[in-house]
């Protein structure tokens, strides 16, 4: 009588099949089809490449547990790349005035659930400031990646540096987010290349195996991921955000929310001005509130098409920044215009005219041009 298969199959034959079937790399529901094929048990064949095991139901032929033992002892050692140990929690800002999803932000960190958000805005709103601030709150940590056209696996995940005339492996900010169960904020996220697919199972919550390392990477509790971006990743029709790319439609399905972000009322904005102006020690509320009705008067303008610009909260700081030191409105309002076109800060500066009857025009019009 002939032995099943399953007996005569040696721990080679079956590193061969699954080789040959699968590659180097493979899961369950390979084996599963591998025995399906062999007539054979699943617990047979787990036992003969058990030593290859790198994760739950994730084998990997050219990585034994001994090497991972390897792997894992020598980064214990002294000449291996220490993990950050100082705090990553944001600092509380005084200046700051929540609005917008801020709410919604901190329920889902609180949650501490796997939940990643999509933050979508113009420039300047505070999209990055209230995703640190929400942090600051909730006491977490916040690793945050500012993307680029440029950044790669090796940006995000990590790769060996050279270290005393030794090549040790050092964790990317992902890694380092995943293991501390930080929040990873993936700042102007429509910047980036397709190498951002790198980030695929992270985003499903299933961690990440590092293949040149042969270890697997679980998210601790807590881990979380957000991004904020200009665009939704679909492109900048209009031309505003020269850079910014259309994301792949996979990776933008991995964020279950998206919220949009506006730049903030007039009444949360003279707040946060006001906020700015005490910690600079500026004591004009009413500058403040002129700068205020200014942009919202812009903004209106823009959204009717009437001009190509606009004064976000940002700007507004700014010229609060250069007021408390150059001490002159039109001064600090000029060379804070100064970065647009000719014909966008005159239009800039005949709108404040309207709202600041003791506006000197013509100085802060010279203050702009005398700077270029």
């Amino acid at each position: 009588m002939t032995a099943p298969f399953e007996l005569k199959m040696t721990d080679q034959e079956a590193f061969d099949g699954l080789k040959a079937s699968f590659g180097k790399e493979f899961v369950a529901a390979d084996v599963r089809a591998f025995c399906k094929m062999n007539d054979i048990a699943y617990q047979t064949v787990t036992k003969k490449i058990k030593q290859y095991k790198v994760g739950k139901g994730k084998w990997n032929l050219e990585v034994t547990l001994e090497k991972v033992k390897e792997i894992e002892n020598a980064f214990a050692a002294p000449s291996v790349l220490p993990e950050v140990k100082e705090n990553l929690v944001p600092a509380k800002d005084d200046t700051f005035v929540k609005f917008g999803p801020f709410n919604d932000l901190k329920k889902i960190i609180q949650s501490k659930l796997f939940y990643p958000a999509f933050i979508t805005g113009l420039s300047g709103n505070g999209k990055t400031f209230s995703v640190e601030q929400v942090c600051a709150q909730l006491k977490r940590e916040l690793i945050r990646v500012n993307i680029t056209i440029e950044t790669d696996e090796d940006d995000l995940i990590g790769g060996f540096r050279l270290v005393n005339g030794e090549t040790v492996w050092h964790n990317g900010p992902v890694i380092e987010a995943l293991e501390r169960g930080s929040v990873l904020l993936l700042d102007e996220v429509d910047l980036a290349s397709n190498k951002i697919l790198c980030l695929q199972s992270i985003l499903e919550g299933k961690g990440v195996f590092l293949k040149k390392i042969g270890r697997f990477v679980k998210p601790a509790a807590g881990f979380n991921v957000i991004a904020t971006a200009n665009t939704k990743g679909k492109g900048s029709d209009d031309g505003r955000f020269i850079g910014t790319n259309v994301l792949n439609e996979a990776f933008l399905e991995r964020f279950p929310v998206t919220f949009e972000q506006d730049y903030p009322s007039p009444n949360i904005e003279n707040k946060i001005l006001k906020n700015v102006a005490d910690d600079l020690g500026v004591t004009d509320f009413e500058f403040c509130k002129r700068l205020v009705d200014w942009a919202d008067i812009i903004r209106k303008t823009f959204y009717d098409g009437g001009i190509e610009e606009i004064i976000s909260t940002r700007r507004l700081v700014h010229i609060l920044r250069a007021y408390s030191i150059f001490k002159d409105k039109a001064k600090s309002i000029g060379v804070c215009v100064n970065r647009f076109d000719d014909e966008t800060k005159q239009a800039f500066l005949e709108l404040y005219d309207k709202v600041d009857a003791d506006f000197d025009f013509e100085k802060a019009e010279d203050e702009a041009y005398e700077s270029n």
